[in-house]
């Protein structure tokens, strides 16, 4: 995978974590709006996530680098994301659109973070679809509540 910088959240933790991963699905969005994207058609995701925390776990992690590819990648990679449960047709904010997969991206690992003793943070994820076109996705400090 290419090195990149990304942009990076502001905050207060002694500890910041990023994990770079990439995985390949389909989606297509069901709206007037998304024109050609309305067809079935795939990508290979580029993402970026962001954990911060002030303490290490029991093994001397934040967290796992391993943990947080797998919650995503197990899940998604060479899936029809409008399969999954997480994306529904009935609600046009989950429609599968690139902002809304880093959005659910986010809940799967903060749901993940929230089952540990030293409760990181998933502060931001970078979600890229295309070579030109990405996604930033920066949680507000209620959405951890």
């Amino acid at each position: 995978m290419m090195q990149q910088i990304y942009p990076a959240p502001a905050h207060d933790f002694r500890y910041e974590l990023n994990k770079d991963f990439q995985f390949a699905a389909a989606h297509y969005v069901p709206h007037d709006e998304a024109g050609a994207c309305r067809k079935l058609h795939g990508h290979t995701y580029f993402a970026n996530v962001t954990v911060a925390g002030d303490e290490l776990n029991e093994s001397g992690f934040l967290t796992n680098f391993q943990l947080i590819k797998s919650l995503i990648h197990k899940r998604f990679d060479h899936t029809v994301l409008n399969d999954d449960m997480l994306f529904s047709e009935d609600i046009s904010e989950r429609f599968p659109t690139t902002e809304v997969v880093a959005r659910v991206i986010w809940e799967v690992i903060q749901k993940e973070l929230n089952e540990t003793p030293n409760k990181p943070k998933c502060l931001q994820v970078y979600l890229r679809e295309t070579p030109t076109s990405y996604v930033v996705y920066r949680p507000k400090q209620e959405d951890f509540s």
